[in-house]
């Protein structure tokens, strides 16, 4: 069994707003790697208990927080001034893991626009982590952001849902959910994006930190040939993608979604068991 519990953490410009977060961990054992889930735009942390579970599962403990202007965080819905912010916050839910998990190798996982978020992260933070794992994630360049931010007005387009997984229900359950965003892009989340996505291109290579990348070959959202040349420049001497054939933008939504799970404890088992004991 695997038990949840649910606490607000100080985030955002100054610390001024108040942060969902919420950590996952079996009811028996104690865990070997800890896991921090970094969710993607517009979404929040709920969206991934199935994954905290899994990971759970096989013996991690898994922590996440919805960003500001998500989910039951403060903030202006979906407004994103500056990803400083965003990584900084990340950067505190992982200081409060460590106050419980002090020694265990930390694995970082990010979808989407958490992928962007996590990628500044392991460049900021990379000698605190194991590994990092990016799925689906907007590196490089992103044409949907600069095609929206070429209209006076940006269109009110929500996603499609059918965009997110092969499986049905995944896009009934999005659009039912009333803590994802629905409306337009603000521009200023957009102008922020491209900005972060130029710190990430300069900055360049994780050198030692080992990479996992995961993208569906049909994710229409963020497309495969968009990210592969941002995640050629950030990967450093080890690094490995799979492409998960017919996928879709939500791969852990997907419905061989088993298999890509898999993927990413094959890779945690390996780099926190190459990472040892030495504290993080």
């Amino acid at each position: 069994m695997v038990r949840m519990r649910e606490w607000s953490l100080p985030g955002g410009p100054n610390g001024s707003r108040r942060l969902a977060a919420r950590a996952w961990a079996a009811e028996s054992g104690e865990p070997g790697w800890l896991a921090v889930l970094v969710h993607g735009y517009g979404e929040h942390i709920g969206r991934y208990g199935h994954v905290a579970e899994y990971l759970c599962g096989r013996g991690a403990v898994v922590y996440g927080l919805d960003h500001q202007g998500h989910g039951r965080s403060d903030g202006e819905r979906v407004l994103i001034e500056d990803f400083t912010d965003v990584v900084t916050d990340v950067h505190r839910l992982v200081t409060q893991a460590r106050t419980a998990y002090r020694t265990i190798p930390l694995v970082l996982v990010g979808h989407s626009m958490g992928g962007l978020i996590a990628a500044r992260y392991a460049q900021l933070h990379p000698d605190g982590l194991a590994g990092l794992v990016l799925s689906g994630p907007v590196l490089g360049r992103w044409r949907s952001a600069e095609e929206l931010l070429s209209h006076a007005e940006i269109p009110d387009t929500p996603i499609d849902p059918a965009t997110l997984s092969r499986d049905p229900a995944v896009g009934e359950s999005y659009v039912a959910d009333e803590l994802v965003w629905h409306g337009p892009f603000r521009r200023t989340t957009l102008r922020a994006i491209t900005t972060e996505l130029a710190r990430i291109t300069e900055a360049g290579s994780l050198g030692t930190l080992p990479l996992l990348w995961l993208h569906g070959s049909d994710d229409r959202l963020v497309p495969l040939a968009d990210s592969a040349a941002g995640v050629a420049r950030l990967a450093g001497s080890d690094a490995a993608a799979r492409i998960f054939p017919g996928a879709r933008h939500e791969v852990f939504n997907e419905t061989d979604r088993a298999e890509v799970l898999a993927e990413v404890v094959r890779f945690a088992e390996r780099v926190t068991a190459a990472s040892g004991s030495r504290p993080h």
